[in-house]
């Protein structure tokens, strides 16, 4: 599979990297990447040919974006695609306790609030911009509008409105109808929220992170299904579950961001043997399988490394046969529907 191949996403025709690059690591959220190395990272997948680049504010307080910008800043503007996200405003902390609350290892020292009103997504979408150091970004994503992180119906019903009534979709349109970005997208995080979006607003894309990958086709159905109907495009974050997929089921591997629980890592051991069997490395199925659905025009691994940039290159390109994909599915180990590569 070649991993710089152009695809398109959704009915738009918004085009990107077959790979692309997730910088989520470089926001220092589980470990702490010096800038030079970071820096080097970013400068590999440049130069290896990846021109898809995705980040948000969430990761590592604006440290993400500044780390991306810095880099791209040095290249011809017109030669990659970039991505952030809107949803959360920062400002500098107002107490001792709130700085407490919002820090992590070796992010910035920025406090946020959640806003999806048109104020917020404007402050947002300029604040990124001034990180980043561009004056406009390819696609803006609507980031983390969920149970994950409104812990109940009322809380995502309060942030649904905000975006409907307050404005924030509004002003997104009204972004893409003025050229200022080509596109317009959603973060996923759990199955069953693509519908939800899409009987109220017209998405051009979702970045779906987690419920579909080689562990979980959780979102192959309702979510991909209605994407495939309505002609939205996708792409898919979280590629490697968050750890398992790419370290393979070792002690201490993550799922989801923390450690992976007894059954999770029992799956993966038995899709790693089927791998095994046919000569195919863990991390190259996890990469390729996401894209044998039609919707699916980019997978966005995190990188904090150019070995980790090289890594996957090598693995989008590993051949896979068509057998390997047929014992996985007659062990019941994806979902019989899921479609695959040939």
């Amino acid at each position: 599979m070649d991993p710089l191949a152009r695809q398109k996403v959704g009915r738009n025709g918004f085009g990107v990297s077959r790979l692309g690059f997730g910088g989520a690591p470089l926001g220092d959220r589980l470990e702490e990447t010096p800038e030079a190395q970071a820096e080097e990272t970013v400068e590999a997948a440049y130069a290896a040919g990846i021109r898809y680049f995705d980040t948000a504010p969430w990761y590592g307080n604006g440290k993400s974006e500044l780390r991306l910008g810095r880099v791209l800043r040095t290249k011809p503007r017109n030669t990659f695609i970039i991505s952030t996200k809107v949803g959360r405003v920062y400002f500098r902390p107002t107490s001792e306790e709130s700085l407490r609350r919002h820090l992590r290892l070796a992010e910035l020292q920025f406090d946020f609030r959640y806003d999806y009103t048109r104020e917020g997504v404007l402050r947002s979408y300029e604040q990124s911009l001034m990180r980043l150091g561009f004056n406009t970004v390819d696609a803006l994503l609507i980031h983390d509008l969920d149970f994950g992180h409104f812990d109940s119906e009322e809380g995502v019903a309060a942030r649904f409105a905000e975006l409907e009534q307050g404005g924030g979709y509004a002003a997104l349109r009204e972004l893409k109808e003025r050229g200022e970005i080509r596109a317009i997208g959603a973060g996923i995080n759990y199955a069953g929220m693509i519908p939800r979006f899409l009987e109220r607003f017209e998405l051009d894309f979702f970045l779906v992170a987690m419920p579909y990958t080689l562990l979980n086709q959780e979102a192959l159905a309702p979510d991909l299904a209605l994407c495939a109907e309505r002609g939205v495009g996708v792409v898919i974050g979280a590629v490697f579950s968050s750890g398992i997929l790419a370290t393979g089921p070792r002690p201490g591997a993550r799922y989801r961001y923390q450690e992976a629980e007894a059954p999770v890592v029992e799956k993966a051991r038995r899709i790693a043997a089927v791998c095994e069997r046919h000569g195919v490395p863990l991390g190259a199925a996890a990469l390729q399988f996401p894209l044998g659905h039609r919707c699916v025009g980019s997978v966005i691994p995190g990188a904090n490394h150019p070995a980790q940039v090289e890594q996957n290159l090598a693995w989008m390109r590993h051949p896979i046969p068509t057998a390997m994909w047929t014992e996985l599915k007659s062990e019941g180990l994806i979902h019989p529907e899921a479609p695959v590569g040939e």
